[in-house]
């Protein structure tokens, strides 16, 4: 899939520069990938000048929803973007270098709890992917209140009413800063495959 001229200029210079993770790996981590998510958001809202803050829609929602979906797939390891040769270097040192944080995290979870080493036990490949989902399931929603954290983001709604209410789904629209009330993601993009989010973004 060709990635999107947004994905080209994706934020991610925190996750690059990760080093030195010891026992508090998932700490760190979730620091780093929220330090990541919140100059993605500020990218987006001043660089982006079709999606202007002037413009109280819900086009500065969905660009912050697919590079919130993208980052996801860094995460989780299923990102498909290459870039050129210097961009490829780099992407596959970030890959390697959160599976090596991965696999702390790994070692440090399972070392008494057995429940946790039935359900990691297949991470034989040393490239945790379920781990990693797990993860991501746990701190999406811390990712995505570091993304959408600007005061300028104010009034700017989701483009569709996605927001739990007695958990039901589709009760009412994201309306301030992208959120629900509650601070729940409004969006499931990361959760749509990362090709198909491409397509449609080329579409419009």
């Amino acid at each position: 899939a060709c990635a999107p001229f947004r994905r080209l200029h994706l934020c991610h210079h925190n996750l690059e520069s990760i080093s030195n993770y010891d026992s508090n790996a998932k700490h760190k981590l979730l620091l780093d990938v929220c330090m990541a998510a919140k100059y993605e958001g500020d990218s987006i809202k001043t660089h982006y000048p079709q999606h202007q803050l002037t413009n109280k829609d819900s086009q500065i929602c969905t660009v912050l929803a697919r590079s919130f979906a993208d980052i996801g797939d860094i995460v989780r390891g299923k990102d498909l973007f290459l870039g050129n040769d210097k961009e490829n270097k780099q992407r596959k040192k970030l890959d390697d270098k959160l599976k090596e944080i991965f696999g702390k995290i790994h070692d440090d979870v399972t070392k008494t709890n057995g429940e946790l080493q039935t359900r990691y036990n297949d991470d034989t490949d040393k490239n945790y992917y379920q781990l990693r989902e797990d993860w991501w399931i746990a701190n999406r929603d811390q990712v995505w209140k570091a993304m959408t954290c600007s005061n300028e983001l104010k009034d700017n709604r989701y483009f569709r009413a996605t927001c739990d209410i007695n958990n039901e789904k589709g009760q009412y629209q994201a309306k301030d800063k992208c959120r629900c009330n509650d601070n729940q993601v409004p969006t499931f993009f990361d959760y749509v495959p990362q090709f198909l989010r491409w397509f449609e973004e080329w579409a419009e």
